[in-house]
């Protein structure tokens, strides 16, 4: 009798307040495994300088964007600091169901979204990970730092990370940022652990 092993992909959701780390976690680990793929989200806010439409983000008109809402094109979406915000079904459904493991880094309303859909694939296939800033004093260095916020956006994105840090116990894990070697060494212990699940497998016996 021989064992043929196939693995389910993983989808893979990484959320965290503006500041955290999330994107550029996800991105490093994207560019050192091949077999990982990173869902490039849409998003109507307005491109920043060094960003590249395609490879950063789908950057969309509100009315392009609701279109494709209509059009049932969104895996989920939502608007947050006053921008939509959503991951194309195409980007996901194939790839994980031909064993192509797909990083998606989105704020907790879409995770949640995710989280609670009943397609069988997506169930099969879904962990998330919460990456926390390693204080508050950090965060607000951070995203002051980025020095591409008005005075109001920052302070609504710290009074939105404050909300969306309140919910990270409702994730599998939890990563507390620390430097980016030390993020990038827990996110690998993360993704290889569930890459090893006996659940993922789909067996096919031959004799």
């Amino acid at each position: 009798m021989e064992a043929n092993p196939q693995r389910r992909g993983i989808l893979c959701v990484v959320s965290g307040p503006s500041g955290s780390g999330k994107t550029t976690l996800c991105r490093a680990f994207n560019d050192e495994d091949p077999s990982c793929s990173y869902a490039i989200s849409c998003t109507t806010r307005p491109i920043r300088e060094g960003e590249v439409n395609g490879k950063d983000y789908h950057f969309l008109s509100e009315e392009e964007f609701l279109a494709r809402v209509d059009k049932g094109d969104l895996l989920e979406h939502a608007r947050v600091h006053g921008n939509l915000y959503g991951t194309l079904k195409s980007s996901v459904i194939e790839q994980v169901e031909n064993g192509q493991d797909v990083l998606i880094d989105i704020d907790v309303q879409g995770a949640s979204l995710i989280r609670n859909n009943d397609d069988p694939a997506i169930q099969a296939s879904y962990i998330d990970i919460f990456v926390m800033p390693p204080s508050q004093e950090e965060l607000q260095a951070r995203l002051g730092g980025r020095g591409t916020e008005s005075e109001q956006n920052f302070a609504l994105r710290m009074e939105n990370a404050q909300e969306e840090i309140a919910q990270w116990e409702k994730y599998a894990y939890a990563i507390v940022s620390g430097s980016r070697e030390e993020d990038l060494q827990k996110f690998r212990s993360i993704i290889h652990g569930e890459r090893n699940r006996a659940s993922r497998l789909g067996i096919s016996q031959k004799k």
